[in-house]
């Protein structure tokens, strides 16, 4: 019997699912259960810039798919895409969408634990995660992605980052209004975490996004609001420039490669 922080998880995910399961394909998309595009943010624009350079005729393990909204651009871009989730409706949804993108072919949903992967050892030669680390215990995620990657293989990941006082704040007023649960509320990836990526990949590049820019997201769907975007983006750019602001990121982006066996 799954824990019970895992049941929490899927009725959380599985409630935004009944939602996202009434709208039509169009609105499916481009969006994620909470209607945030996110290749409007230029760190989901590097990590598929990366993919689309790095996943031709590779095998890809979409790591906590949740509705599929990353699994279609590989699929796209010539991998053979294996997507896994434990939001049953999620996959219902995600599954849709490969559909509608004509990618059914090169795309597999299966229902499946994420610290108890049922792969065989070295099966994939990418893996991508799209955010699942907070929901998480990654003392049991991490030593996963390492076995069934193959010994030359890379993880690709975006976290949000948990050092920014402000997108804390709005994390457990998040949690307060039912967007976010308690576990992932408060298991948000930090350096501590990032540190640890050492004990199972001899290389890690860390890429670090959003120091203001996350400001401007609840405005992209008003006039202006991509203006604003790409200014605070540039703005970003400058801080980052110096190394004491990448802590306080919004999110960061790591490659991964060769995991240690």
């Amino acid at each position: 019997m799954l824990e019970e922080r895992k049941q929490k998880e899927i009725e959380y995910y599985d409630q935004h699912a009944d939602d996202e399961l009434r709208l039509n394909l169009a609105e499916l998309r481009q969006a994620d259960f909470e209607g945030f595009k996110p290749l409007k943010l230029d760190s989901f624009q590097f990590c598929y810039q990366w993919l689309k350079k790095n996943c031709w005729e590779k095998k890809l393990l979409d790591y906590g798919c949740g509705n599929g909204i990353h699994s279609i651009f590989p699929a796209k871009n010539g991998a053979a895409v294996t997507a896994i989730d434990l939001s049953e409706k999620s996959l219902m949804i995600a599954r849709r969408r490969a559909i509608a993108e004509k990618v059914e072919n090169k795309t597999k949903f299966l229902k499946m634990d994420c610290e108890a992967l049922e792969f065989n050892d070295n099966s994939f030669d990418i893996v991508f995660d799209g955010g699942t680390f907070s929901s998480l215990d990654l003392s049991r995620a991490l030593p996963e992605i390492a076995r069934v990657l193959k010994p030359e293989g890379t993880l690709l990941d975006i976290e949000t980052f948990g050092h920014n006082p402000l997108t804390n704040l709005k994390r457990q007023f998040n949690r307060f209004v039912g967007k976010r649960t308690s576990w992932a509320a408060s298991h948000i990836f930090n350096l501590k975490d990032l540190a640890s990526l050492e004990h199972y990949f001899r290389q890690v590049e860390v890429h670090y996004f959003h120091i203001v820019s996350w400001l401007a997201i609840p405005f992209l769907n008003l006039p202006g609001g991509q203006i604003l975007l790409k200014s605070l983006q540039w703005v970003d750019q400058i801080l980052f420039k110096v190394p004491f602001w990448r802590y306080y990121a919004f999110k960061v982006v790591f490659v991964a490669v060769n995991p240690k066996k």
